[in-house]
């Protein structure tokens, strides 16, 4: 019980350090091109307090973890999402152009901060054996989140990011057609994502596209960025054997 009470609170720092970080890149660069409406609404603070949604800081996560619990017993996946931050996107010199290198300020933000995770690996060897397996998880958990989130985030549909950035790039016609999906994009994304999986195993069917996503891209991505970041063997070989404790 105290190794699942363990996975789980690293699981949580872990993802809510993506989000906040994710969120508060947004406002950043809003910020950069000349908007100040996060900056007012106090949204550019690193408290995640300040990032919190009902439903996807609160309710999917925990809806993850009894789920997970009840199933596997054992917390394999987090993922959740925070309020988005307010952007003044008239203020920008080009409207659409400036609201796309917003919404990839949020991916590029995860993307980084996988990579700094890959880095930890370094010093993880200096710390000791007693909270050793412990730093070797959360930096899986840290790494695994910051991509999971990056590339969960760039489905092109809005109002995820990559529909953003997908109507910065589309004429304008086509644009404006791909926009009118803002109201209504999180819904379906969540329903094909995390709906339709739970009732379709229920008859026998098998559609994971989180654990796809996780298994084809996430997992070889912290490989890869491990092996880029040039770090040590052992953390290598720590992050393959916690891949595959986790289902990879």
């Amino acid at each position: 019980m105290f190794d699942v009470i363990l996975s789980f609170a690293l699981a949580v720092v872990a993802t809510v350090l993506a989000i906040t970080l994710h969120e508060a890149a947004h406002g950043y660069a809003a910020l950069a091109m000349g908007d100040d409406t996060a900056r007012l609404a106090g949204r550019l603070s690193l408290n995640p307090l300040a990032h919190v949604d009902r439903f996807g800081t609160i309710v999917l996560p925990g809806f993850l973890l009894i789920a997970q619990l009840l199933t596997v017993h054992r917390v394999a996946f987090m993922f959740g999402w925070a309020k988005p931050v307010p952007v003044a996107a008239w203020k920008f010199r080009n409207p659409r152009r400036g609201m796309m290198f917003v919404a990839a300020a949020g991916p590029a933000m995860n993307f980084f901060l996988a990579w700094v995770g890959a880095l930890g690996f370094y010093v993880t060897p200096l710390l000791g054996d007693p909270v050793l397996s412990q730093v070797f998880l959360f930096l899986f958990y840290f790494i695994l989140a910051n991509l999971v989130l990056g590339l969960f985030n760039l489905l092109p549909v809005p109002p995820l990011d990559g529909g953003r950035i997908v109507v910065g790039l589309l004429p304008l016609s086509a644009a404006r057609a791909w926009a009118r999906l803002e109201r209504t994009g999180i819904l379906i994304v969540v329903l094909l994502m995390f709906l339709l999986p739970a009732i379709l195993r229920d008859y026998g069917v098998h559609f994971d596209p989180v654990g796809e996503l996780i298994d084809r891209v996430g997992l070889p991505i912290a490989r890869l960025l491990v092996t880029l970041a040039g770090s040590p063997a052992d953390g290598l070989a720590m992050l393959h054997l916690l891949g595959a404790d986790q289902g990879a």
